[in-house]
């Protein structure tokens, strides 16, 4: 990962509510709804946030056709970890968000790309 290129930004909030509303903030702070990720440890709940907020669900462009087909195999907290990796974060990052997202709380990422 080329950090120099890209800028990443991480926040934990405690419900949809407040993660559509950092999205929210995040678009009137110059990121577009491509630079921004939603992630939950439940799926289903990340679903409905990502449909409300209308921005993205981690997915194959930003994980690699391996790590997506990996994650097919691996246990959602290890699927989580990956997914916040392929976004630019360490592995101790990942697993600092993962345990809070194993808590309850929802994850909001923005990643621009700079050119």
């Amino acid at each position: 990962m080329d950090s120099i290129r890209t800028q990443a930004y991480a926040k934990l909030l405690e419900n949809g509510i407040q993660a559509i509303e950092e999205v929210n903030r995040l678009l009137g702070s110059g990121y577009t709804r491509d630079d921004i990720y939603v992630i939950s440890h439940n799926e289903d709940r990340e679903g409905r946030i990502v449909d409300a907020a209308d921005t993205n669900e981690v997915g194959l462009q930003e994980e690699g056709l391996f790590g997506a087909i990996a994650n097919m195999f691996r246990s959602r907290g290890d699927a989580l970890r990956n997914k916040i990796t392929s976004l630019g974060f360490s592995a101790a990052e990942a697993a600092f968000y993962e345990k809070e997202l194993d808590l309850g709380k929802v994850l909001v990422i923005a990643k621009k790309n700079l050119h």
